[in-house]
């Protein structure tokens, strides 16, 4: 199935059989990807040779907490993606967990990690924003 193909359904077929199978395809394929980018900063940050010259000590340490930094975003994002998998498992996949309506086919291609409706993720920046002006 393609995204044309997603789009050309009717608005009652939303998360059907095919279209799960789509973002299960979809969040596997990012998933490897991810896990490959992972296993590559990982040999990087083994191979990383020790310096003798105090700045460029300085200079690789703050590239190795750089690429922890980023590792562990990454890390993040693979347990998200688990956690959509789990979801098209259970069949709960593109439906919001605060409002249980439709997430949404354009949303979820750009987020396939998505829980919440546009509507519903607004209300939680907006939150989120007011907590933090506190």
């Amino acid at each position: 199935m393609t995204e044309q193909d997603l789009f050309a359904q009717s608005p009652a077929d939303y998360m059907n059989e095919a279209q799960l199978g789509f973002f299960r395809e979809l969040l596997l394929a990012q998933r490897y990807d991810l896990q490959a980018r992972i296993e590559t900063e990982f040999l990087v940050l083994r191979e990383q040779e020790p310096c003798s010259d105090p700045a460029d000590v300085g200079s690789a340490e703050e590239q190795r907490q750089w690429q922890l930094r980023l590792l562990e975003r990454e890390k993040k994002l693979l347990d998200k993606i688990d956690e959509a998998l789990e979801r098209v498992a259970r069949g709960e996949y593109g439906w919001c967990c605060e409002t249980g309506e439709a997430i949404g086919l354009k949303r979820l291609l750009l987020r396939p990690t998505a829980t919440l409706c546009i509507e519903a993720k607004e209300r939680e920046e907006l939150r989120e924003r007011h907590q933090r002006a506190i």
